[in-house]
């Protein structure tokens, strides 16, 4: 009876929660012969066939399966916004990291002219004098 009740409070151990004879005995550990045997399920059978019992699942669960799809498109909409902003960072990342390696090679070759201009006039080199 025990099974029975935690399954109609919405609160299964072990099956998924659907009042059923098969979750019944599972959730009670015995085999539906057993089930089907003892005086329990006579009891179950008529409170389950009361039109006033109230059965947990179908609205709840359509309502929880309804919360739960709108939670996923909202994280999927959060991922998917946080993705493009570190898709746009990478590729400015990648725009600057370019201008930096043109501008460093225009700097090489300004620094090999100006040491091939100081071999060349290695002798023209005069030190001017400090102020003091």
């Amino acid at each position: 009876m025990e099974a029975f009740e935690r399954l109609m409070h919405g609160t299964p151990e072990i099956t998924d929660g659907a009042v059923t004879v098969v979750n019944i005995c599972t959730e009670a550990g015995v085999s539906r012969a057993s089930y089907c045997r003892s005086p329990v399920a006579k009891a179950i059978k008529e409170i389950l066939e009361a039109p006033q019992t109230r059965r947990p699942e179908p609205d709840e669960l359509r309502a929880e399966v309804a919360r739960l799809r709108k939670d996923e498109r909202a994280l999927r909409r959060e991922h998917a916004t946080a993705l493009r902003e570190l898709l746009d960072t990478v590729s400015t990342y990648a725009n600057q990291i370019q201008v930096l390696a043109l501008r460093n090679a225009e700097l090489e070759e300004d620094n090999r002219r100006l040491r091939h201009q100081l071999e060349e006039a290695a002798g023209t080199v005069v030190v001017l004098p400090t102020r003091r």
